[in-house]
């Protein structure tokens, strides 16, 4: 199944993709996608519906964030090859685990907002996965029975913020609109191979990243599977596992984000996001 949220910005309705693409509303079924309404048990009762029977959505006009709210939006850091030699960095020998602020999510086509005093959002393609129960101690042989589905995610980042003032990674990360994720929940029965996706993102339509997740260096069921050893993973949880080589960051000159700039990003069967920059008031 392919879930969604449509409509304006505070307003979403839930939504479903029929077999012909066409969006079918599911508010009289469920409230909103977030937290218990993705459980795996969740999923299931909605996979039992005829789409026909739902009513047609004629114009569903924007797409909000897939998910409506967040428990916790969990990231990795430098988990591709590639990526972690063009920032010169070492390639990691365990997970890198970081936060985003829940407050960061935001539509897959919405504005980016570059924040007051940056010279350096960037830019990050990623495979997001989300959690779809309790999740504590599991093995990688487990881990991707409790995964609901996948999505696109930007994990865009001020990389001055992030790596010159010190501290942790949280702070060039959390700024409100740094956190797209969507356009649609894909479940998980429609992703065979997790490591095996094409993900792409171009800039002003030239293409910047380029990649597949057949280049991290952790997979997803490593990462669920490392993670649950130090906390527990719940339903509605988002995990960005890592952004490929192209980031402005490694380009030589680097490239940041000024107003203007239009990102467009897609990962092999999950859809395709479109942001454009713009300066913060």
């Amino acid at each position: 199944m392919k879930l969604l949220r449509y409509g304006a910005q505070g307003a979403e309705k839930p939504g479903m993709l029929d077999a012909a693409g066409t969006v079918r509303d599911l508010s009289g079924i469920v409230g909103d996608f977030a937290g218990a309404s993705v459980s795996l048990a969740a999923i299931d009762k909605l996979r039992a519906i005829d789409p026909e029977t739902l009513p047609v959505v004629e114009a569903p006009g924007r797409i909000g964030a897939c998910l409506a709210h967040v428990p916790n939006f969990h990231a990795i850091g430098l988990n591709y090859g590639k990526h972690a030699d063009e920032a010169g960095m070492a390639r990691p020998t365990e997970p890198i685990l970081f936060s985003k602020a829940t407050t960061s999510l935001s539509g897959p086509n919405d504005p980016v907002i570059i924040p007051r005093g940056s010279d350096k959002t960037d830019w990050e393609v990623e495979l997001g996965v989300v959690i779809g129960r309790d999740t504590l101690y599991v093995s990688e042989a487990q881990a991707l029975d409790h995964v609901a589905g996948y999505c696109v995610v930007n994990d865009v980042s001020e990389r001055a913020f992030q790596i010159e003032m010190g501290g942790q990674w949280v702070k060039g990360k959390s700024a409100p609109t740094f956190g797209p994720v969507g356009p649609w929940l894909v479940t998980a029965d429609e992703v065979p191979d997790p490591q095996a996706l094409a993900l792409s993102l171009t800039l002003n339509g030239d293409l910047a990243q380029n990649s597949t997740t057949a280049d991290m260096i952790f997979s997803v069921a490593e990462i669920i599977s490392y993670m649950s050893r130090f906390m527990k993973l719940q339903a509605g949880d988002i995990i960005a596992t890592g952004t490929p080589e192209g980031v402005g960051m490694g380009m030589k000159p680097q490239r940041f984000l000024r107003p203007g700039d239009v990102m467009e990003l897609t990962v092999e069967g999950l859809g395709a996001q479109r942001q454009e920059a713009v300066a913060a008031d």
